[in-house]
């Protein structure tokens, strides 16, 4: 027998599968990279924008030196944003970093960390990563029960995972609701709230998150510039926390985790307003257009709150990996969420009118 190396945790995770790049599905089906339409990532369709360009160019000079390991310019830009002091913000390599170190810092191998079911895939990896016990609750309609995931924290428990909206359901919790679940949780039970697609929400839904860090100790709000703001090739995320928390975060933290051009252009993106006016409308006709075509076609789909739809393609088990492949055929790239535990379902992130059209017309090829 081979020598095994690593921890048995280690070994047992099954590594994260990312959404199919164009030039790969290029490759695989002779199809013209042109061509193609990618929805499967939950990227912003108009791409980086102008500002943060500029801000990169003027940047690019200075790359020949180490970046600000600490993000002077982006924590006070941040800190002044959210309005909380700047030694309550933690820079991540976008906020997958995030919730990896927070796993890191806050938890024990053979402790446990409580998630819902169907929701982001890096919970489990970060729980898996640190040896720690998943606890997995159910979810109610696609999305968080909280009654039952404040209900499931045991003694052992030192992390909650919480997206709102979720990935990849497109599920929404009212404040009251998180606030409610907050006062339940024990003092010693970090709780992550992962915001990654809050600035999607219409304006009745938003409401700031990371001021509830200053009436709790153990709450972790995690945001990202990788989707309404469009920097997702440059990774780069944020956490607000008390103190307390932060320090612990940036003893585990890489130095350097977010590179110059990165934090550059993060600064520019932050309160580029009119970018940001531009994709919520976008993304607001983008979502009519999707479930439009799904009620037209008679297809059951999660009412979403973020920049993607989650849709039901088929009733057998087969039935997202079918339908999935025949849109790469034809040069669509999705997002099949098998993986999620949802064999029959596809993830459309929102795109462009015109990319929308071409799914819509692809799905009801391949269904046809």
């Amino acid at each position: 027998m081979s020598q095994q190396f690593g921890p048995e945790y280690v070994r047992a995770i099954a590594p994260y599968q990312a959404g199919k790049p164009i030039a790969e599905v290029a490759r695989e089906f002779g199809l013209d990279e042109a061509n193609i339409v990618k929805l499967a990532s939950n990227e912003n369709p108009f791409g980086v924008p102008a500002s943060s360009q500029q801000a990169m160019a003027a940047a690019v000079a200075d790359l020949g030196r180490y970046p600000d390991a600490n993000g002077f310019d982006l924590k006070a830009a941040l800190a002044k944003r959210y309005e909380v002091p700047a030694d309550w913000i933690t820079l991540g390599n976008g906020s997958n970093d995030i919730l990896e170190i927070a796993a890191h810092a806050f938890v024990q191998k053979g402790q446990a960390v409580v998630y819902s079911q169907y929701s982001f895939a890096v919970y489990a990896l970060a729980t898996q990563g640190v040896g720690a016990r998943a606890i997995v609750v159910p979810a109610r309609e696609y999305g968080h029960d909280l009654d039952a995931m404040a209900a499931a924290i045991d003694a052992d428990t030192r992390l909650v995972f919480i997206a709102n909206p979720n990935n990849p359901t497109g599920t929404f919790i009212p404040a009251a609701q998180i606030e409610a679940f907050l006062n339940k949780v024990p003092a010693n039970v970090v709780v992550v709230l992962d915001e990654a697609y809050n600035e999607f929400l219409a304006p009745e839904h938003q409401f700031e998150s990371a001021q509830w860090a200053r009436k709790y100790p153990n709450l972790l709000v995690s945001r990202t510039f990788s989707k309404a703001y469009g920097l997702a090739g440059l990774r780069v995320g944020f956490a607000v926390a008390q103190p307390a928390l932060t320090d612990l975060m940036n003893r585990i933290r890489q130095p350097f985790n977010v590179n110059s051009l990165a934090q550059a252009a993060a600064i520019a993106a932050l309160n580029d307003k009119p970018f940001l006016e531009q994709g919520a409308k976008n993304n607001a006709a983008g979502y009519a257009q999707f479930v439009e075509a799904f009620d037209e076609l008679g297809l059951q789909y999660v009412p979403s709150f973020g920049n993607f739809v989650l849709v039901k393609v088929g009733d057998d088990d087969g039935a997202g990996a079918r339908i999935n492949l025949a849109l790469l055929k034809q040069g669509v790239i999705v997002r099949p969420v098998g993986n999620y535990g949802l064999p029959q379902w596809l993830r459309i992130s929102i795109g462009l009118p015109a990319e929308n059209a071409i799914f819509i017309a692809a799905l009801k090829k391949a269904l046809a």
